[in-house]
């Protein structure tokens, strides 16, 4: 029987309107990838981000961040997941996000990964597939 494709959900929040990255990798690890895919569209808040997540039943969020917000949104992404018995949630993170955020995001548990403008779909959802395969 063959495993069944990662289920992903892809959004940006409030004003962040640049949605081209985003956009591209949805479609790639959907095209490329073979995984199942959500993308909510631009200007979501968390609360409806996490209402999706758990409707769709999906295995990762991927949050794109491109307005500077990025240590107040991942921190209360995943508190409303956790609220909502959803630690089991990969959450991931894009956009242009100063490395020693990422750290510090890291490391405090709010996200699992962050990855760059420019990075490769092939390596994002061989890093997911690697986080998912250590759960």
């Amino acid at each position: 029987m063959k495993n069944k494709p990662m289920r992903v959900l892809l959004a940006k929040t409030g004003l962040d309107s640049d949605g081209k990255e985003i956009r591209l990798v949805a479609r790639g690890l959907r095209d490329e990838c073979g995984m199942d895919v959500i993308f909510t569209g631009l200007y979501r808040s968390l609360d409806e981000i996490v209402d999706a997540a758990l409707q769709e039943n999906v295995d990762v969020v991927g949050l794109g961040v491109s307005n500077g917000h990025e240590m107040e949104l991942f921190p209360r992404l995943r508190e409303l997941l956790d609220a909502r018995d959803a630690q089991d949630i990969i959450l991931i993170g894009g956009g242009f996000i100063p490395k020693k955020h990422k750290t510090a995001l890291k490391e405090s548990g709010s996200v699992t990964e962050i990855f760059s403008p420019g990075s490769s779909v092939r390596t994002i959802a061989e890093v997911l597939r690697q986080i998912a395969a250590s759960k």
